[in-house]
């Protein structure tokens, strides 16, 4: 009977095998795609359907919805209402009222 370090050795060589054996079917892989993408004249949008990639949308600032006339804060009407806006609120004035 084999021993531990013996059945280790084995095992860390058949690993070895697994891994170099997949690269090379991975290689090979990518190749044969490639070579009927060139055949057919395909590109990566022909693949996915006909949809090239989304590019990310560009992230701006928001332009502003309410603002206090005698002091000239803003606020875009997204998250929390800043203090300006809650007090004035509160003291009995109207959204509409700041609004641009």
């Amino acid at each position: 009977m084999a021993s531990l370090q013996e059945l280790l050795a084995q095992r860390a060589e058949i690993e070895k095998k697994i891994t170099e054996m997949q690269s090379g079917a991975r290689t090979e892989a990518i190749a044969n795609i490639k070579a009927v993408m060139a055949e057919f004249g395909l590109s990566m949008a022909d693949i996915s359907g006909g949809k090239a990639p989304m590019a990310p949308r560009p992230q701006g600032k928001v332009a502003a919805k309410y603002r206090n006339g005698s002091t000239g804060e803003s606020w875009s009407g997204r998250g929390l209402k800043p203090k300006w806006l809650t007090a004035a609120l509160a003291s009995g004035a109207t959204l509409e009222s700041f609004a641009v």
